[in-house]
This record gives structure tokens, C-alpha cells and sequence, in this order.
């Protein structure tokens, strides 16, 4: 049978394939409620989420040795009996408090850098060479100065979180800046632009892409290194994070406490990623029409 001679049929009258009015009937279709379901984005990663905690379940039933791998329902336990006490919420506030004034420090630092770089070639020559030096530099190698500098307390955290966050976030932005188009860049010399009012209306808007990657980035670097610090000492004034509460309980051989902040951790960070950062990249990139 050729194609022409295949037709969709409705009601009263029939269509071939191809045809625009078929094509038009096929995109007016209404969408199952299947369809409708695998659209939402929030309800597909609850599923990956669901099938991982079964998972989870399914290995830790199999191994059979908590104090080794607990379920994940003895973690769920441990988390509920973690937050009823106020533990958990104590010690997750100790480290967002930290976590928040080195993320800031590291912002402002790399803002600095970055527009010393734009505006001079010796700056750019300087932030690409302290780039390379210290960006490969893990910040949790620096702590044993960090404590010798600053003692035992919020001040070496916060020193390794600027270190952490300071160069990824610089090296996107700048890396922004650079990918700007000469024809943006004319545009605004053309209306007479220059200095900040040049930066904050041509290079920023165009940059935000890379600049928004730079700042997950460095969000994501700041809580992997708050933890791993806090796993090694962790403890001021008789207080300390989520990585200090994961270490208390593996000596003490809690093991579904362990788990339960680890979680903690994760959850922080979803929390984070849909909330702050989604939320920012559709009010900003996906508004301009800079991304799908």
C-alpha cells in the first residue's frame, strides 16, 4: 500500500498521512494522563529518587548486617529520632552558618579577581595564573595551615571555604566574560556604556550562564569541603556540624546515625539545587531565552 493511500480516519471524513490538516489533528491531541505525569519534572526525579531508596533497601536486606550497611528505612529512623531531638537541626544549622560566610567570602573575592581581569591585561594575566596555581589545589590540603593561622575554629572552615569556592567560581565567570560576542560588546560601547554600567548591561546578562555554573560549582565545592574539615576536627567550643555528628557517631558505632547524616547532607543539597539554584535559572537564563 502507498503512502498516499493511508489515511487517518474522523469522524465524517478521512486524511492522508502527511497531509496538514492530519498533522494538525495529531498535535491538537489531547495528552494522556501518562503523558501528562512524564512531563512533570519534579515527579520524575521523585521516582529516581524512590527507585534509589529501593535499591538501598533491596541491598541492605541482602547483606543483612547493619552495623555495616543499614536499611534505608533504619536511616529514615534515625533521621526522625535525630530531628526530634534537635540534634540534627542544630548541628546542620552550625555548618549552613559557616558554609554561608565562606560561600560569600569566596563570591565577593572572585567578583574582585574577575573585574580587576576584565579591566586590565595584567589583571587577566594575574587571575589565570593564580587560577591554574590554586584551583587544582584541594582546599582540604590547606587545613593543617589553616589551623596553624587560625586557630581551632569557624576561621579555618572559613579560610578553606573561600579557598574552595573562590577559583571555580572566578574561572566561570571570567570564562563568561571572555565568551561574550563582539557584536554585545559594540552594542553597548555604541549606547555610550562603559565601567560598571558596561559590565552590569552587557557582559553579566550575556555571561550569567557560565557565571550561574561557576556558582553551583563553588556551592557544591564548599559543602564537600566544610564536611571533610569538619571529619577532622570540626569541633568549636564544644559545638560542630554535620560532619562532626557523622564522626561522634561512627566511633560510637552508630552506624544508622551515620547514614542519617549523610542524608542530611544530600537532602541540604536537592534542597539547595531545586530550590535556590532552579528557582534563579528560570527567573534569569531560561527567561532570556538563553536556555531550553
Amino acid at each position: 500500500m502507498s503512502l498516499e493511500a493511508v489515511s487517518i480516519a474522523l469522524p465524517g471524513r478521512a486524511l492522508p498521512v502527511g497531509s496538514p490538516e492530519a498533522d494538525a489533528d495529531a498535535v491538537e491531541r489531547p495528552l494522556s494522563l501518562a503523558e501528562k505525569l512524564y512531563n512533570i519534572g519534579a515527579l520524575r526525579k521523585a521516582l529516581v529518587l524512590l527507585a534509589l531508596a529501593g535499591v538501598w533497601q533491596a541491598y541492605a536486606l541482602h547483606l543483612g548486617n547493619p552495623l555495616l550497611f543499614p536499611s534505608f528505612t533504619e536511616t529514615l529512623a534515625a533521621l526522625v529520632d535525630g530531628v526530634r531531638s534537635g540534634v540534627l537541626p542544630q548541628r546542620a544549622l552550625a555548618s549552613i552558618e559557616v558554609l554561608l560566610l565562606g560561600y560569600a567570602g569566596g563570591i565577593v573575592l572572585a567578583a574582585l579577581g574577575t573585574a580587576l581581569a576584565i579591566g586590565s591585561r595584567i589583571g587577566n594575566d594575574v587571575l589565570e595564573t593564580l587560577t591554574a596555581m590554586f584551583n587544582p589545589l584541594p582546599a582540604i590540603a590547606l587545613l593543617p595551615l589553616a589551623l596553624l593561622w587560625f586557630g581551632l575554629g569557624q576561621g579555618s572552615l572559613i579560610f578553606v571555604l573561600v579557598h574552595s569556592v573562590l577559583w571555580p567560581v572566578a574561572l566561570s565567570t571570567h570564562s563568561g566574560f571572555k565568551g561574550v560576542s563582539n557584536t554585545l560588546r559594540m552594542v553597548g560601547r555604541n549606547y555610550g556604556l562603559s565601567g560598571l554600567r558596561y559590565v552590569t548591561a552587557i557582559l553579566i546578562p550575556a555571561a550569567f550562564p557560565s557565571i550561574l555554573a561557576g556558582l553551583k560549582n563553588g556551592w557544591a565545592f564548599a559543602w564537600r569541603t566544610l564536611i571533610a574539615a569538619e571529619l577532622v576536627f570540626g569541633v568549636s567550643s564544644g559545638a560542630g556540624g554535620l560532619g562532626w555528628f557523622i564522626y561522634e557517631n561512627k566511633n560510637q558505632l552508630e552506624i544508622p546515625a551515620v547514614f542519617s547524616g549523610l542524608l542530611t547532607v544530600i537532602l541540604i543539597g536537592l534542597a539547595v539545587e531545586n530550590l535556590v539554584f532552579r528557582t534563579l535559572e528560570a527567573r534569569t537564563v531560561h527567561r532570556w531565552g538563553m536556555q531550553a
